[in-house]
């Protein structure tokens, strides 16, 4: 017996995501990671980075606390099937898809996340910018470092809100191929892991990274990586709220701008691919 079911492709600076529409939450009660891990595997699956299930609010116990303020939730998977608070390229991709299949106003758009509610808005230019909430740099007496490609460096220890480890490098090749996950010394900091950021400084306000997520890999991009690879830049520059900082990944190029309110802006493309209808066995 087979399961069939729609899908759309879509991708942030090429970090790519399935997007399930599941809006009453009826088609997917219980995303398993085995579902996921069918469809995220680049040889069998349909490929990608992570899994969207575009669902409301209302319909899901992590988000009827937020279905005042966002009638849609961003149910967000890695590729391993494990859960994530937030993902930066994703909630673009999410809102071009709510916006392309009517399903949602534009141009400024609340979605719910583990993370809490964010706001995406289009831009003119066709660019998408999304609040991603504070950052915070945890510092600590216990030595926290990164080891790749057989170095180690010092690392900060960031939550946007993701946790992650970000080490600044001479050479983004310095780490190596990254066929394995780099070593994080940081158990306090990162009792469940961390995706983490290898950073070159290209100039003024100007950063170029390689990442590593937990539960994916290497990928193109990362959202909410670039916001913690931004950050730290910021607070090593004793930035002032209103600097705006270019960064630079595999996929492309985003921008990340600091508020008033201390929050952060990231803005960068969305787009959609390919879309059909995708069939896997019922277990």
């Amino acid at each position: 017996m087979l399961r069939r079911f729609p899908f759309v492709k879509g991708h942030g600076t090429e970090n790519d995501f399935v997007l399930l529409p599941d809006h009453d939450g009826e088609a997917f009660p219980d995303l398993d990671p085995a579902t996921v891990r069918r469809l995220t595997d680049r040889p069998s699956g349909l490929g990608a980075d992570g899994v969207i299930r575009v669902v409301r609010s209302e319909a899901l116990p992590e988000g009827r606390d937020q279905a005042d303020r966002a009638e849609w939730f961003m149910d967000y998977r890695n590729a391993d099937g494990s859960a994530a608070e937030m993902c930066g390229n994703g909630i673009r991709v999410l809102a071009r898809y709510l916006w392309s299949a009517g399903l949602a106003p534009g141009p400024e758009l609340p979605i719910g996340t583990r993370a809490g509610v964010r706001t995406v808005h289009e831009q003119a230019d066709g660019s998408i910018t999304v609040n991603m909430g504070g950052a915070v740099l945890v510092a600590i007496r216990e030595p926290m470092t990164v080891t790749a490609g057989g170095r180690t460096w010092p690392i900060n220890a960031v939550f946007a809100p993701n946790p992650h480890a970000v080490a600044f490098v001479d050479d983004l090749d310095d780490p190596g191929r990254l066929v394995d996950a780099p070593r994080v010394l940081a158990s306090t900091v990162f009792p469940h892991g961390a995706n983490v950021e290898f950073a070159v400084v290209r100039g003024p306000r100007h950063v170029a990274m390689r990442v590593w997520e937990r539960g994916v890999g290497e990928t193109r991009s990362c959202g909410t990586g670039v916001c913690a690879a931004a950050f730290a830049l910021m607070e090593r520059d004793g930035s002032r709220p209103g600097s705006s900082y270019i960064v630079d990944v595999p996929g492309g190029r985003l921008t990340v701008m600091s508020r008033d309110d201390s929050s952060l802006l990231l803005t960068g493309p969305a787009v959609l691919g390919v879309s059909g209808t995708a069939e896997l066995p019922r277990v």
